[in-house]
């Protein structure tokens, strides 16, 4: 991505020639429809095949919908129109993509009309075509999604689950969770979608350096939520959308997070104002193309006399980089998350390193769905989440965080947070855009 050309998915440079803009919103529109021609060509009957599934019904009706569905609908579509039910037959000849729905849906094809059985009501009628389409498929196994572990493919709701058990008749026996599939297709990224997420993140990273600077900082005046605030209306001047509230928070000398004993103590206050010496922590996420990105950083402002970071400091986000490689160095295809933490601490433990791991996938959702590697306060596995498998072709957020006692704050003990969009490949793992190596410096007063 070059000042000059662009990018293919975020567009064109605005007039400022440091920064990149997302597409407008009908080029956005033509590009995830793209993908989603796509997924289902060279995604779905691989997902289908190996969750065992050969029919999967996807459905939800308006303002209540399935998260699946939203990934699964045209791009003009912002939400399901009344009842919304998708229909996934695979067979030798690939996946059959049909629509139950009272309007066309994209290039999904039609499979019900709603004047077509006078004297059913339109429910009935709706209902009577998902059967009719039951009997021709004669499906083995229809998947629909119902999980106790993820959230994400939990989104058939009690009474379409009701309506639709009945709609199958015999047909019901052969129901089972389709969480297998909902997962993969989730969490699963085209190369494509991937050379997306790379440019976001270099949006992010852009808006972080500019929020660390001079341009947005008046050290002594500006406070950590004032930055916060900035971050979001600086999205919404770009024409992304944040899927949380940015934070700002601050560490300085003085006010550790934590005692001796390692109870936590109150620390800077989330509105306090910027000063010299503060260390400075963000953690955003923008939503653009039906993508997320969630991003961590760091920066210190210099204190009278100083023209670098303090040596400690320095030091601790080094260690913070060290914990990136180990732990992405056991991220492999095939391990659980909780197994993939396990490694991570252990190798940790080993090299002296005191800090945490709760990465977890990114993409459609910002916590999205596939493996969890631990959670802030489960360092010892995550119940249902961690042992699902690692898969390739997928996109992460490395996140964890180490705590280091730094010298020149007296041996306070310092926690660095550190965050970043990683893709796992047949290659491995590589850092969308780039990851930070060195504290953002922004000048004192």
């Amino acid at each position: 991505m070059t000042a000059t050309t662009g990018h293919p998915v975020l567009g064109a440079v605005s007039p400022d020639p440091t920064r990149t803009v997302p597409l407008p919103l009908r080029e956005q529109a033509d590009v995830r429809d793209r993908w989603l021609t796509q997924r289902l060509l060279d995604l779905l009957p691989g997902l289908m095949d190996h969750a065992g599934i050969d029919l999967w019904v996807v459905l939800g009706r308006e303002y209540n919908e399935d998260p699946v569905l939203a990934t699964l609908l045209p791009a003009t579509w912002l939400s399901a129109r009344r009842r919304t039910i998708l229909l996934f037959h695979r067979s030798d000849d690939g996946v059959t993509a049909a629509a139950v729905s009272r309007y066309p849906v994209g290039q999904f094809q039609p499979a019900w009309e709603a004047d077509e059985q006078p004297g059913l009501s339109a429910a009935e009628s709706q209902w009577a075509a998902v059967r009719r389409f039951v009997d021709q498929a004669s499906p083995a196994r229809i998947g629909v999604d119902v999980s106790a572990d993820f959230a994400h493919a939990d989104g058939l709701s009690h009474t379409e689950h009701g309506l639709l058990m009945a709609a199958l008749g015999p047909h019901a026996d052969r129901v089972v969770s389709a969480e297998a599939l909902a997962v993969g297709w989730l969490e699963t990224r085209l190369p494509e979608e991937i050379a997306a997420l790379h440019a976001m993140n270099r949006l992010v990273h852009e808006v972080i350096d500019e929020a660390f600077s001079p341009a947005v900082v008046t050290v002594g005046q500006t406070t950590a939520l004032d930055v916060a605030w900035w971050i979001r209306q600086r999205f919404a001047d770009l024409g992304v959308d944040p899927w949380f509230q940015p934070t700002v928070d601050l560490q300085r000398a003085g006010s550790p997070l934590v005692d001796a004993q390692g109870t936590a103590l109150p620390g800077v206050p989330y509105d306090a104002v910027i000063c010299p010496g503060d260390l400075v922590h963000c953690d955003v996420g923008l939503s653009s193309l039906g993508l997320m990105t969630d991003t961590q950083r760091n920066a210190y402002v210099l204190a009278p006399g100083e023209t670098a970071p303090p040596a400690g400091l320095v030091a601790a986000h080094a260690v913070g980089n060290r914990m990136q490689d180990l732990t992405t160095g056991v991220l492999r295809p095939g391990r659980t998350g909780d197994e993939v933490l396990a490694a991570a601490r252990a190798a940790a433990a080993e090299a002296g390193i005191d800090g945490d791991v709760y990465s977890h996938p990114v993409g459609v959702h910002g916590h999205g769905a596939g493996p969890a590697i631990g959670m802030w306060d489960a360092q010892d596995g995550v119940p249902g989440a961690g042992s699902v498998p690692v898969h390739p072709d997928t996109v992460w957020a490395l996140e964890l965080c180490v705590r280091v006692p730094v010298p020149e704050w007296g041996g306070q003990l310092v926690r660095m947070g550190l965050e970043q969009g990683i893709a796992l490949t047949a290659d491995g793992v590589g850092y969308l855009d780039r990851r930070q190596t060195e504290l953002i410096v922004i000048p004192g007063r």
